[in-house]
């Protein structure tokens, strides 16, 4: 394939950002996305000029570092794959392809495709953990009943990575699926019962201090995620935050 890409480029935090088009050819179906941005960039640095920047590291849809805003859509237009799960063989022949980093106040842009997600760790530290007994009396998990269906949507909660896609997708630029997916994998399990209502107050106020948006109720979030979190973890930490304030 011979494909046309249009290519945020901002050579850092400070500067003045713009679109630039790059042409490359004999791109195979068969290649993931990152490995044609790879192509991309051993034909700039043979040219002497400077690569794209963008960011990656498992290449297999565990990290969530390769997050790229791909013809409007996180992750480009297949359903259930981060970017490096993408392969060429989603577009055509001759496609222009726009290609930019995901956009939000709260993720600002380092480099390129490359942006900040350090705001996501913040609402992790301010409650994403549980008490850990040390004492000599730990109580061995195996022994604490919980039930098959609270077990199964903690995990399918447990499995967001974090990547970003939900914010990149809303148009309030909204964390609350993945603030939501956190929470409800701890509300779940009766190991984190402990600090919920601390958890979900600390949580949220710090996902408003980051400057992220609040949720828009058009579901776009649940559409673009890779692992495919659902609403409902979003109506589970509202109902957890509703309860932790009444108590409060």
């Amino acid at each position: 394939m011979n494909l046309t890409l249009k290519i945020w480029r901002q050579s850092n935090a400070q500067a003045k950002g713009k679109m630039v088009d790059y042409k490359v050819t004999e791109i195979s179906e068969h290649m993931s996305f990152l490995e044609m941005m790879d192509v991309l960039n051993e034909q700039l640095i043979n040219k002497g000029e400077e690569p794209v920047a963008f960011d990656h590291d498992c290449r297999e849809g565990i990290c969530g570092m390769c997050s790229m805003f791909i013809n409007g859509e996180a992750h480009g237009p297949d359903r259930g794959v981060t970017t490096c799960q993408l392969h060429m063989r989603m577009f055509k022949d001759g496609d222009t392809i726009i290609i930019e980093p995901f956009r939000a106040k709260a993720f600002p842009v380092i480099k390129d495709l490359v942006v900040d997600r350090s705001s996501f760790d913040r609402i992790q530290h301010a409650g994403g953990y549980i008490s850990v007994n040390t004492s000599g009396n730990t109580q061995d998990a195996n022994s604490i009943p919980i039930s098959k269906h609270a077990a199964d949507e903690a995990m399918d909660a447990a499995t967001c990575i974090g990547c970003g896609a939900c914010v990149a997708s809303c148009k309030n630029a909204s964390a609350m699926l993945f603030v939501g997916a956190k929470v409800s994998q701890y509300a779940l399990l009766p190991q984190g019962r402990i600090e919920a209502v601390d958890r979900v107050q600390n949580m949220v106020a710090q996902m408003d201090l980051e400057g992220f948006g609040n949720c828009t109720n058009t579901g776009a979030c649940e559409v673009e995620c890779p692992k495919g979190i659902s609403l409902e973890n979003i109506a589970r930490m509202n109902r957890e935050f509703l309860s932790a304030n009444v108590k409060g």
